[in-house]
């Protein structure tokens, strides 16, 4: 009854707020995905720049690794037993490419024993440039990085660089 005593215009604008609908409200569902969608978004590049950049291969992805050491001599230690000796060309984590390739080979000589005594055996070991062998392979090895335990940088002294550079200096026959 209190509505009666009040002026027509308060009536009027009272009826008019009630038959207006409501504003929808702004930041719907709509807004909320394009967040998560661009959380996610900046979520994987940062991981994807992690994996790449350090050693956390967290989403595994391929490096081309830029910090193998390609000047100097290295040896390959593989999973066979067999070392290889050579440059590093390039690799990647399938396969490592290695030039101007040597080997160790190892000679046993018998020596004849006198009666009674058992015959010694002498070991010689040999740097040999792959390339001379029987079936001529090109100085050039693609090694599959499975089989790959380890690599080491080898000093500018040791003895096989020296052995190398012997071999580099030698007169060709």
């Amino acid at each position: 009854m209190s509505d009666i005593k009040k002026p027509a215009g308060e009536l009027v604008d009272e009826i008019e707020s009630i038959k207006q609908p409501a504003s929808k409200k702004k930041g719907g569902w709509g807004t909320k995905i394009l967040v998560i969608i661009i959380v996610i978004v900046v979520i994987l590049i940062g991981l994807y720049l992690v994996s790449k950049y350090t050693d956390w291969n967290v989403l595994n992805v391929n490096k081309t690794s830029s910090t193998v050491k390609t000047t100097g001599w290295q040896a390959i230690f593989l999973s066979n037993g067999q070392v290889y000796f050579g440059r590093i060309a390039s690799q990647d984590k399938d396969k490592l490419v290695l030039k101007e390739i040597y080997y160790l080979q190892v000679t046993q000589q018998i020596q004849p024993a006198p009666e009674g005594q058992e015959p010694q055996t002498a070991q010689n070991l040999s740097l040999v440039k792959l390339g001379n062998e029987l079936h001529g392979p090109k100085d050039i090895m693609q090694i599959n990085m499975a089989h790959v335990l380890f690599t080491e940088e080898l000093k500018e002294g040791s003895s096989v660089v020296n052995a190398i550079k012997d071999y580099l200096e030698a007169p060709v026959e």
